[in-house]
């Protein structure tokens, strides 16, 4: 499966985009820049406009406060136990993911928001602590070529649960864990039930609705004038928001909760 949005490889970026790159990974505290970033860069004038939107709401905590109450209020779903040994990257990949995707969901569902014109016209949004970021070294993130066949279908098969829209996003979060297999097989085993029963889709669509809700109130703190590519960046925020990001943040912080 090849992911139907181009992007930049972080280890090929150069000049502008690769220092844009440098600042997103120090300012979100995350080791990996999120395929979405890496998409924006590939559209003319996108990244720079789109990063220079929205970093004044990472620097003031606002995602942060957000999805800390989030975490406290969102549905996670009861799977089976996926505790047992594992490789420490497991658990860092998982960590990792739950902290950026969380605060993505929020700073970025704020900026697909604002470029709709769906901003909420109440609310005063707020800034707070900022959630310290695991201190973690990822994996490759893992390609076909590197991992057997039989994994690479497993990942594609997980990058089903919980979606619909074809061409799917391949999650990042999968390519990482590609590296550990045995651990790929439990979840799976774990998230087939509550996607056959449909209670996974409606744990992401429950969560996903209450995160817009309040990243359209996170929008009011944006303060940007409109970019020339505004169609194709709001076409390619919103498929990360509201499925790849949307879905991950669920599916994450169930799996975490079952280790």
């Amino acid at each position: 499966m090849s992911d139907p949005f181009p992007a930049v490889a972080e280890a090929s970026a150069t000049g502008e985009t690769a220092a844009l790159f440098a600042d997103i990974r120090a300012t979100v505290g995350v080791r990996v820049v999120n395929l979405v970033w890496r998409h924006l860069a590939t559209i003319d004038g996108a990244l720079p406009w789109a990063w220079g939107a929205v970093k004044p709401l990472y620097l003031q905590g606002m995602p942060d406060r957000e999805a800390a109450e989030f975490r406290n209020e969102m549905t996670v779903l009861r799977l089976g136990s996926l505790k047992g040994p594992q490789p420490a990257s497991v658990d860092d990949v998982l960590a990792s993911y739950d902290h950026s995707n969380t605060i993505n969901l929020f700073a970025l569902g704020a900026l697909v928001a604002w470029l709709r014109g769906e901003t909420a016209t109440t609310g005063v949004p707020q800034g707070g602590a900022r959630l310290p970021a695991p201190d973690v070294i990822l994996p490759k993130l893992a390609l076909p070529e590197d991992v057997s066949p039989e994994t690479w279908a497993m990942v594609e098969r997980l990058n089903k649960f919980g979606d619909r829209p074809q061409p799917l996003i391949l999650a990042s979060m999968y390519r990482h864990l590609a590296h550990a297999p045995h651990f790929l097989e439990k979840v799976e085993a774990a998230l087939r039930p509550v996607q056959a029963d449909g209670s996974l889709e409606r744990a992401i669509a429950g969560n996903r609705d209450r995160a817009a809700a309040k990243a359209r109130v996170l929008a009011r703190a944006i303060s940007a004038s409109r970019p020339t590519e505004a169609a194709r960046i709001e076409t390619g925020v919103a498929a990360f928001v509201e499925h790849a990001i949307g879905k991950m943040v669920t599916i994450c912080r169930s799996i975490r909760a079952a280790r």
